[in-house]
């Protein structure tokens, strides 16, 4: 008998029960993967909470690493022993055993541990895509990215800077305004107590910026389109204030023929054509230094209501992990 977290209902982190499962046989393009680390990512709060709807009684998480430990049939690029890491869905995640599809799996690199994997894949890729894709950064370029001292802010700021990118970052706090400089952040701003559009008129002098990464939504959503530069691009990739209302797209004409975006790592991660490279790139820039991966909060896997209080109180900084033998 295995453990896991179920979610029962949806509500606050109390709906996260730690329960005994029983884990099967992978069949046809599946593996079971014994996992050594789960990542902590606020799309987790979005599936307990309702935001984003799956069916209940239902698993929750969407990244972790681990050791293979049966194949399924047809599963070619994965053995038994491999150690390997993922981000996507289907959820379930927060186990310490799970079944899962092969097809959102990669080969972890030896100089990669499982609590650098698990706290990165959903995080860094989400970067790469954004930074390399969605907007591919332009030495040069001033970018706007809020959340700066998140997990996917500390990665993003240090991947900008190896990109050759300004960054302005707002943070919650001078404590984090200080952790995302110290990652690459060329203009912290506290939002708090200062306004960031208009920090980001004075450090672009009036220009603007060609593109604002924003994964807290309702709140920022706004004052984010006036950062931007005539022709900029608004990458709208999380909702943490809450979910942003319908856009009148004429609004976005009225502002200097602005594109907006809402991507998704689901598009990527179930493309193996995407994903492989995505993934290469990733631990590339991870091993060479560039991008530095760092776990500051552990919790046991036990203890993910916690965990999640931790995260939408704002309580942690960077990447978190969650340890399914803790």
């Amino acid at each position: 008998m295995s453990k896991a977290i179920r979610i029962f209902e949806n509500g606050g982190p109390e709906v996260l029960q730690w329960v005994d499962v029983e884990v099967g046989e992978p069949g046809p393009g599946e593996i079971r993967l014994r996992q050594e680390a789960v990542g902590l990512n606020y799309i987790d709060v979005y599936f307990r909470t309702g935001l984003y709807k799956q069916p209940l009684p239902g698993g929750i998480g969407m990244e972790g690493a681990g050791v293979v430990e049966a194949v399924g049939e047809g599963v070619t690029h994965l053995r038994v022993g491999d150690r390997v890491a993922y981000a996507g869905r289907p959820t379930g995640a927060y186990a310490q055993v799970r079944v899962m599809p092969a097809d959102i799996v990669v080969k972890l690199p030896d100089a990669v541990s499982f609590e650098q994997a698990a706290a990165m894949m959903l995080q860094g890729l989400t970067v790469q895509y954004l930074v390399r894709d969605t907007y591919r950064v332009q030495p040069g370029d001033t970018v706007l990215l809020h959340a700066a001292a998140g997990g996917v802010g500390l990665i993003a700021c240090q991947w900008l800077k190896a990109l050759g990118a300004t960054v302005i970052g707002t943070v919650g706090s001078d404590e984090k305004a200080e952790l995302a400089r110290q990652h690459g952040c060329d203009h912290p701003v506290v939002y708090t107590r200062e306004s960031f559009l208009e920090r980001v008129k004075d450090i672009t002098g009036g220009k603007g910026v060609p593109v604002v990464y924003d994964s807290i939504g309702q709140q920022t959503f706004h004052d984010s389109l006036d950062c931007l530069s005539p022709r900029g691009m608004m990458v709208s990739f999380g909702n943490a204030s809450g979910p942003v209302p319908p856009v009148d797209l004429s609004l976005l004409a009225s502002k200097g023929s602005l594109k907006l975006t809402r991507p998704t790592i689901a598009t990527y991660v179930t493309n193996r054509a995407l994903l492989e490279p995505m993934a290469a790139e990733l631990f590339e820039v991870v091993q060479s230094g560039k991008v530095k991966i760092e776990v500051n909060q552990r919790y046991a896997l036990a203890d993910a209501a916690q965990a999640h209080r931790d995260l939408e109180a704002r309580r942690t900084t960077g990447s978190t992990v969650l340890l399914p033998n803790g």
